[in-house]
């Protein structure tokens, strides 16, 4: 139906392949990477929690509140309900990549107290992603099935392509609450310069999974159109 092109294998699929390797790869990073900094014990002796907490009174934010939730690695900060939420693995330690970590979550919350412009356009994005995610291939196979209808299929890429300008705008989300965790850490004094240097590369590696992730979404993207973008000869 297709051509004798995809009859036997379909190469595009090479970009899925790559796609999960990029993503395996750096969520294995960012797993090794604050292991071995979850051993490295902060001189001062805080934990996630209390470096959280002192985080957001130095930055004069009242209105957020700071949980413990189960998990590992799921710390994450909700701008509706105003909730820090951090995993067993970073409330209780007193690491240093559970103190960054905490205090990445808590760059969010200074984001939102600021109304850093790239939070609130991935807050005003998020829903339309997720629908243009969940509608994008049952519109691309309807317009297949429908003798090919270009239109529908390509409406239907176009939705997918939301994903990767989530993703995109993502990146500077995740790298501003980096930097501005590291420098509140610092000029709070609550880690050493060595100390910051380790908390640093956990950081790093955690931004490295949203890059993997856009890169990852890319990909899938670039397949759907090679696969069904553009009238071809089906034959």
């Amino acid at each position: 139906m297709y051509g004798s092109y995809y009859n036997f294998f379909d190469p595009t699929f090479l970009l899925v392949i790559a796609g999960l390797v990029i993503s395996g790869l750096a969520s294995a990073y960012v797993n090794s990477t604050f292991r071995k900094y979850d051993e490295f014990r902060s001189s001062k002796g805080v934990t996630g929690t209390s470096a959280a907490e002192y985080i957001l009174r130095s930055q004069g934010i009242t209105d957020v509140g700071v949980q413990q939730i189960s998990g590992n690695l799921t710390d994450n900060y909700n701008s509706g309900n105003k909730m820090l939420s951090l995993s067993e693995a970073t409330a209780q330690s007193t690491s240093v990549a559970a103190i960054g970590v905490a205090a990445h979550e808590c760059g969010h919350a200074v984001q939102d107290a600021k109304n850093y412009i790239p939070l609130r356009l991935r807050a005003a994005i998020v829903p339309v992603a997720n629908i243009g995610s969940t509608l994008s291939f049952p519109l691309i196979m309807i317009g297949v099935f429908m003798s090919w209808n270009q239109t529908l299929i390509n409406i239907g890429i176009l939705a997918f392509s939301l994903a990767l300008i989530f993703q995109l705008v993502t990146l500077p989300v995740e790298f501003d609450a980096s930097r501005r965790a590291l420098a509140i850490l610092r000029e709070g004094g609550l880690l050493q310069e060595d100390e910051l240097v380790a908390a640093r590369k956990v950081l790093v590696a955690a931004a490295l999974t949203y890059v993997a992730a856009a890169l990852s979404t890319f990909l899938q993207l670039l397949r759907l159109v090679l696969l069904f973008g553009g009238n071809r000869n089906r034959d």
